[in-house]
């Protein structure tokens, strides 16, 4: 496919390219030239979106993702079907009840006798106050709804004529109609942002007491449910006698950290002293102890009571946590026992030989130490017991308090929160919607004129249109136009080709002569092109067969042409009509021998002039085969024979679809030549005689 052959078409066919976009333009002035002028009307909505001066107090400004999605939300409403339906219910109720309708009336509209009148203006009515649908499938409803459509008001024809768009990143929506009446369009532009106001409150305020409610609801539910958990657990601590879990928890550990180190101090009193008493009994002989221990019975015999009244006060001072009073007497009883010590030191009850009264005291102290400090050991002991058994009664009461409170908490928070939520919708609830009409539509000027536009873009898009249409014939168009496109479908050599003659008639003698040189020039120069290549091929071959694919391709024209040029050319030539279904050398020529003559079992031989140029012998276009006329031996002597007595013997013989016919041709034939009419396609049949063509060599 070249580009160039595209451009050939567009000049042969430059006349479609004209005629089509001016019968279009025609067409589309003769539609356009009657319509009615359009006017604009515009109004813009303050929204308060991104407005500060209508923020309410202490608001969060919202992200711009949140902006556009409000915005978009809001225009998606103003083109609602039931928004549009408000409209349509005005401008038809309008039509209706006033004496200058917006429009001329329709065939439909003006049918409407008085009581189908009165009784639209009912329902009309009743649907805008409601703010119905009309139900089409109720026979009187649907034929209301026709009646709007006939007067072009229905929700699809005024969205068609409606834009509504945000204006750039202010706080604006601009909302502009188009219509054939100035006052059509500012009524349709005022009435929509009217509706469109009313319902958005309605629906905003609606949703903000559903919101109020349902929040209220929930909150009195979170408080009720954090209530009851708080005297739950109020009761829980009555019961178990629990004040401050955490400061007595505090207390009970910090006793026991105080009894556990009396205990450590008591513990290291029993081993020093103890240690003590060892050495100092090792400083006695067993005589002198003998001694001493007889001696101070009585004594001693004190002591011990004493003893045993002062570890009963210990124990009472320890289990009172060490009260002060305990203290006095504790001290009052160890000052006594001090005494008894004291006074058994005075009297020289050890032996003679001694003088160890020092250490006699001192060891009777640190015996009295020693046991004092063991009995506050087991005394510390059981305190200490008590208090851990006392922190373990905390523990399930610790765990069942921490649930508790942990469950309280969260209540607490979901409670607040509920509460914060609940204020602030309360508090939008009772602010006045911020959404208000900033600017009144009014009938618009007539906008400028369109129709010379639509007849030149009509122009322009039926010329792409048939451009397109030819660009897809030709791109999708099989059909050979050139010998190289010939050569490479068939992958036979071409040896030439002809230009179209123009003319029903063809006298070959006129061709060649002066007064038509010019016109058959390029014919002429084709002509002869052929019969150069034709020489090549033929070298000292005679017999020249001319078929073709298929009937009325050029293979007469072709046969007389050449011939004729060989004639001119001082060449004897023989030109023989073997086409007998379609005889049109012999009906031109009007030859006097024929082929069922020559070739036959009497041929007249003394008919042939061998001594003319050109000599032509027909056939009488009867159904009848070469080989029918004789046997394939004759036939050759004859062929034979003419060769011996011309320079060339062109045969026009039967297209190949012919099948045996002008097989039975080819047979005498030394070298053929195929006519293929440009602007056809190779089908599967032609593609077999091709390959029968190339079979032939």
């Amino acid at each position: 496919m070249e580009l160039g052959n595209f451009f050939k078409l567009l000049k042969r066919h430059r006349l479609t390219l004209i005629i089509i976009p001016l019968i279009t333009v025609i067409i589309t002035y003769w539609l356009v030239h009657n319509q009615p002028n359009s006017y604009i009307s515009e109004a813009q909505i303050s929204t308060g979106i991104v407005d500060a001066g209508q923020q309410m107090p202490d608001s969060q400004t919202p992200q711009e993702s949140q902006i556009s999605q409000q915005f978009s939300n809001m225009i998606a409403t103003m083109q609602m079907k039931k928004i549009l339906n408000q409209v349509s219910y005005k401008l038809i109720l309008h039509d209706l009840t006033s004496d200058d309708p917006f429009r001329k009336p329709s065939k439909m509209f003006s049918d409407l006798n008085p009581e189908a009148r009165k009784h639209a203006i009912e329902v009309y009515t009743r649907m805008y106050n409601t703010r119905s649908d009309l139900v089409l499938w109720d026979k009187d409803q649907n034929g209301l709804n026709d009646v709007i459509s006939s007067m072009k008001y229905d929700p699809g024809t005024l969205a068609s004529k409606l834009v509504i768009n945000r204006m750039e990143s202010t706080d604006f929506i601009r909302v502009e109609s188009e219509a054939d009446n100035p006052l059509l369009s500012a009524f349709i532009v005022n009435t929509l942002v009217k509706e469109f106001i009313v319902y958005y409150t309605f629906f905003v305020k609606e949703n903000q007491h559903k919101a109020v409610n349902f929040l209220d609801s929930l909150r009195r539910e979170k408080k009720a449910a954090m209530d009851s958990k708080i005297d739950s657990l109020k009761n829980y601590k009555i019961k178990n006698h629990i004040l401050n879990l955490n400061e007595q928890a505090k207390s009970l550990y910090a006793q026991i950290a105080d009894f556990e180190g009396r205990k450590q101090q008591a513990l290291r009193e029993i081993q020093a002293n103890s240690g003590a008493i060892k050495n100092i009994d090792k400083k006695f002989n067993p005589s002198d102890r003998q001694y001493f221990e007889s001696a101070l019975t009585k004594i001693n015999g004190d002591i011990i009571a004493s003893k045993q009244l002062l570890h009963s006060l210990t124990d009472t001072y320890i289990k009172s946590n060490y009260a002060p009073e305990y203290k006095e007497q504790i001290d009052s009883v160890q000052s006594s026992i001090n005494a008894q010590i004291n006074e058994s030191s005075d009297k020289y009850i050890y032996s003679p030989l001694s003088t160890k009264s020092n250490l006699v005291a001192q060891k009777m102290t640190l015996d009295l130490g020693v046991d004092l400090a063991k009995f506050s050991v087991s005394t510390l002991d059981k305190e200490i017991l008590l208090l851990k058994a006392r922190v373990d009664q905390l523990v399930p009461n610790e765990a069942v308090i921490q649930t508790d409170q942990n469950e309280i908490d969260v209540d607490t928070k979901e409670y607040l929160d509920i509460l914060q939520r609940f204020n602030q919708t309360s508090m939008q609830s009772g602010y006045a919607v911020k959404l208000h009409q900033v600017d009144v539509a009014m009938p618009g000027i007539p906008q400028p004129n369109k129709k010379m536009l639509e007849v030149i873009l009509s122009g322009i898009i039926s010329v792409v249109f048939v451009l397109i249409i030819m660009f897809a014939l030709f791109y999708f168009d099989d059909s050979i136009t050139q010998p190289r496109m010939l050569a490479n479908k068939t992958g036979l050599p071409v040896l030439g080709y002809l230009n179209a003659i123009v003319g029903t008639t063809l006298d070959l003698r006129k061709l060649w002569d002066v007064e038509n040189r010019n016109k058959m020039q390029e014919f002429k120069d084709l002509l002869r092109s052929i019969r150069f290549e034709i020489n090549q091929e033929l070298k000292d071959d005679k017999i020249l067969a001319i078929t073709s694919l298929g009937p009325s391709e050029g293979k007469t024209l072709l046969a007389i042409s050449l011939a004729y040029s060989y004639s001119i050319i001082n060449k004897k030539v023989l030109l023989i009509d073997g086409n007998s279904d379609n005889p049109t050398i012999s009906l031109t020529v009007q030859p006097k021998l024929f082929i069922e003559d020559f070739f036959g079992k009497t041929p007249y031989y003394q008919e042939v002039n061998y001594n003319n140029a050109l000599n032509v012998i027909g056939n009488k276009g009867t159904d009848i085969t070469l080989l029918e006329i004789d046997n394939e031996k004759l036939v050759r002597e004859k062929f034979a024979e003419l060769k011996s007595k011309y320079d060339i013997i062109i045969m026009e013989i039967p297209p190949l679809d012919a099948l045996n016919k002008a097989k039975e041709w080819l047979l005498f034939a030394d070298k053929a030549i195929a006519i293929f009419e440009a602007n056809q396609t190779i089908n599967d049949t032609k593609s077999t005689y091709v390959k029968y063509l190339k079979v032939l060599g």
